[in-house]
This record gives C-alpha cells, sequence and structure tokens, in this order.
C-alpha cells in the first residue's frame, strides 16, 4: 500500500505540497508544472518563495491559519508566483493536520486557474497590480501600504475599473476580475 500512497502523492494531478510552519518538506513532481520548480529546488524553502509579495504571504497566511482552526480544511483562490516570476491565479486547498496549530504540519494542493481572470486584459499595469489585491480581499489602505501609493491613488483606480467592468461596486469588480466575461455581458 505505501509505494501506491507515494505513487498517488508524486503523481497526483494538483502541484502538491507537504508543509511544517510553512516551510516546504515535500513537493510532489507537480509543482514543476504549476511553479517551475522541480520538487528539489522547492523542499526546505519556506512557502513565501511562491507568493508575489511578503504581504501576500502574511495576510493570505494568517487568514487561512483562522478558518483552520475553524475548519481543517481550507479553500481559497490567489495569486501565486512562478520561478519565472509570472504570476498566477491559482485554487489552493489546505488541509491541516494538527487542528490546535495548523500551520505546524498541513497538506496543501494548488491548481492553475489562469483562464478565470477574464476581464483582467482590460487593465492597465496598474490597474492589475491592484486587481491582484482586490481578489485577495485587501482594503484600499492595504493595498496602498503594500504598493507604496496612497489610498487616494488606490480608489481612483478602483473607480476607473469599476467604470471599465461596467459594474455598480468592487464586489462586482471583483467577481469580473475572476469570471470570463463580465457579469453585466459587456
Amino acid at each position: 500500500m505505501r509505494d501506491y500512497e507515494r505513487l498517488a502523492f508524486q503523481q497526483g494531478p494538483d502541484a502538491t505540497l507537504i508543509l511544517a510552519d510553512r516551510v516546504i518538506l515535500r513537493a510532489s513532481l507537480r509543482v514543476e508544472a504549476v511553479f517551475g520548480w522541480t520538487p528539489r529546488d522547492l523542499e526546505g524553502q519556506s512557502i513565501r518563495l511562491l507568493y508575489p509579495t511578503e504581504t501576500d504571504y502574511e495576510v493570505i497566511g494568517e487568514r487561512a491559519r483562522r478558518a483552520m482552526l475553524e475548519s481543517r480544511v481550507y479553500r481559497d483562490e490567489r495569486f501565486m508566483r512562478r520561478k519565472d516570476g509570472q504570476v498566477v491565479w491559482m485554487e489552493g486547498h489546505g488541509a491541516a493536520l494538527d487542528p490546535e496549530d495548523p500551520q505546524r504540519l498541513a497538506v496543501w494542493t494548488y491548481r492553475p486557474l489562469e483562464a478565470a481572470v477574464g476581464g483582467a486584459g482590460q487593465l492597465t499595469q496598474t490597474e492589475r497590480r491592484i486587481a491582484r489585491y482586490l481578489v485577495n480581499g485587501f482594503t484600499s489602505k492595504e493595498i496602498a501600504q503594500a504598493l507604496g501609493s496612497s489610498h487616494r491613488t488606490v480608489e481612483v483606480h478602483r473607480a476607473n475599473m469599476i467604470r471599465k467592468a461596467g459594474v455598480r461596486n468592487s464586489f462586482e469588480l471583483v467577481g469580473w476580475l475572476l469570471s470570463a466575461t463580465s457579469p453585466t455581458g459587456k
């Protein structure tokens, strides 16, 4: 049975990581196709390597930790970084093996959802950077802090994105960013 378990881990359809205190202990073979690193490159490294910014790493990690205290399994969608620096939209699933301390030992799987960010092609480079934070639930002030700008500048870009998307508010904008077409059909 043990050979089947190892085979399932190594050859599974999603990139799979075993983490201890957010350090990668083991990585499946699929991580190379998904992230560009070989399993050997990632093993022993902090998962921070796969996040676009330190802020993403901290905020998303804390959100997942809190959720996994409530339920041992967590799912979200977020941007992550490949070895070549490309930021891609991913679906992540995490399972805490220690319900008292979800980050002590966990199994995470990642699957690219690149096609899901359909509306982003109409946005400027700055708007795309801001969109990355919006879809991760950041406030204008948090986005401004991460980007080193003012929250008013972020709000102006958000208003421009709302206008381009033809939606009414930030909630609909996030839906538009995550869908293949805008919710209004435009």
